[in-house]
């Protein structure tokens, strides 16, 4: 009879415990500015249907972040990034990346002026904080994949004149600025092209931080090494925690810490957690890879329908998802290899990104949660949830204006 009294005394005080623990969380979580990288959201906006001004369900539209949910998870300010996927790579390609690319850059500022109550658009580091200040959330701007650049320099001047900030070189696939991590054809440029190399100068010189997710590690130790500004890696995670090509290997991560740049933690389950093995759907895929031709052999039609056909058997078979420990799995291990000053948070929201317990951005909070379980302090919290981010942004910026006076 003792023991089990004992033992109701115990399971009431771990309650006890975590109720105290989660109230300290949410706490720091509503007292530290809040930045969450990057969200393909812009993609939606576009579409003529699409109120950012209203919440979605998730499970229902797939839509992971609108106004109402950053206020429910306490989501400070957000870059919305204008992703275009790469294409064609001639005249009419690059012209229709740059159009798609300024519609929906002109989605997001228009957004942010009917919504002028609640949101505000951003354009220095600062603005996140008197925008919080105001009570409203911080709106900033990215381009995710170099293609809207084509082959024309000037036009990185228009995209930061429109409000972008960062630019991701590459995507999935090559393009005449860089290489993919995850090009199929493998490598092209071996890193950067020459034009590339102009592309980080230019926004070396506007202030436009350099953002090296989804390219190859040539990529990377390229442009880590012309860069004269601190470089950002969005949306990425530690290779060493979860073998992938698309994260980081602690090398990279030691000489980010050497640059001052910053890794942003992302909520891709694949990059987060190795993939459970299941022989069904490797069996489907193995048979569908027998069917096709070698990749080197097929047409670029041949090549969309055989990713269109992985994509079914990916959904016919998903994993389960990531969940918030992985997270900080990934988190720690950066802390550990590049230091406190060089971590933060890039969701990818309406990109990929949504695991078990941050599914969309409603549920932000439970990262905050768990850092304070693992003895994180609300310094180390405020520096990974934006602190880190805006330090890099700021140092990019007063890199462009001593380059900008040398010019004169």
């Amino acid at each position: 009879m003792l023991s089990l009294i004992f033992s109701c005394i115990n399971d009431i005080s771990k309650i006890n415990n975590e109720k105290v623990l989660i109230k300290k969380a949410l706490d720091i979580h509503n007292r530290v500015l809040t930045l969450d990288t990057h969200a393909d959201t812009p993609i939606r906006m576009i579409q003529p249907d699409f109120d950012l001004s209203e919440r979605h369900d998730p499970y229902e539209t797939g839509s992971k972040l609108d106004y109402p949910r950053m206020i429910e998870g306490g989501l400070d300010a957000v870059f919305f990034a204008a992703f275009v996927a790469q294409d064609i790579r001639d005249d009419d390609g690059h012209n229709r990346a740059k159009n798609l690319c300024l519609q929906m850059i002109d989605s997001v500022i228009t957004s942010t002026k009917r919504n002028s109550d609640i949101v505000g658009l951003a354009l220095n580091p600062e603005d996140a904080y008197s925008l919080e200040k105001e009570g409203k959330r911080a709106i900033y701007i990215g381009i995710e994949n170099g293609y809207p650049i084509g082959n024309d320099l000037s036009n990185i001047s228009l995209y930061y004149k429109k409000g972008v900030r960062y630019i991701t070189l590459v995507h999935s696939s090559n393009n005449d600025l860089a290489d993919s991590s995850t090009d199929s054809n493998g490598p092209e440029h071996e890193g950067l092209s020459d034009f590339g190399n102009e592309v980080v100068q230019e926004m070396n010189r506007l202030g436009i931080m350099v953002d090296v997710s989804h390219g190859s590690d040539s990529l990377f130790y390229e442009t880590i090494k012309l860069s004269k500004a601190p470089i950002i890696a969005s949306h990425s995670n530690a290779r060493k925690v979860t073998n992938h090509e698309r994260n980081m290997t602690d090398e990279m991560l030691k000489l980010m810490a050497k640059n001052g740049g910053v890794v942003q933690l992302t909520m891709l389950s694949n990059y987060l957690r190795e993939v459970p093995p299941n022989i069904k759907k490797d069996s489907a895929i193995a048979a569908l890879r027998s069917s096709m031709k070698p990749v080197a052999e097929m047409t670029e039609e041949e090549q969309k329908e055989a990713r269109e056909s992985i994509k079914k058997l990916n959904d016919k078979f998903p994993a389960p998802l990531a969940n918030v420990k992985n997270v900080v799995d990934h988190i720690d291990h950066i802390v550990n290899v590049a230091g406190i000053d060089h971590v933060g948070i890039g969701c990818d929201f309406d990109g990929g990104g949504g695991i078990e317990g941050v599914f969309d951005a409603s549920e932000i909070m439970n990262i905050t949660i768990e850092l304070v379980r693992r003895g994180y302090s609300e310094d180390q919290i405020e520096k990974i949830w934006g602190g880190n981010l805006i330090r890099v942004f700021k140092e990019v910026q007063a890199i462009a204006k001593k380059i900008q006076t040398e010019e004169v």
